[in-house]
């Protein structure tokens, strides 16, 4: 297996090639997204993400993937939506 970037988080390369390219917002979601999808269920996404970001937002401050990645670690720090009605009072 060739092995693209530094972080095991990201086997695939699919961060590391997505800074490698010249794609806008919408193309880098894409990306985050497949490499979501394989992520390892359970993981601690927020430290994933900044992993990622300590490793490729100083070198590409303007990138998409950048603002990309700091839009989901600024959701993976909201607290969820309703948790309230019935499913929860239902054990």
């Amino acid at each position: 297996m060739v092995f693209k970037g530094n972080l095991d988080i990201d086997p695939r390369g699919l961060i590391y090639e997505a800074y490698r390219l010249d794609i806008g917002p919408e193309e880098c979601r894409s990306i985050f997204l497949d490499w979501a999808m394989g992520t390892q269920l359970g993981a601690d996404m927020s430290a994933m993400l900044q992993k990622l970001l300590d490793e490729y937002a100083g070198k590409a401050p303007d990138h998409a993937m950048t603002q990309v990645l700091r839009e989901g670690l600024q959701k993976m720090d909201r607290p969820l939506g309703r948790q309230g009605g019935r499913a929860r009072r239902v054990s």
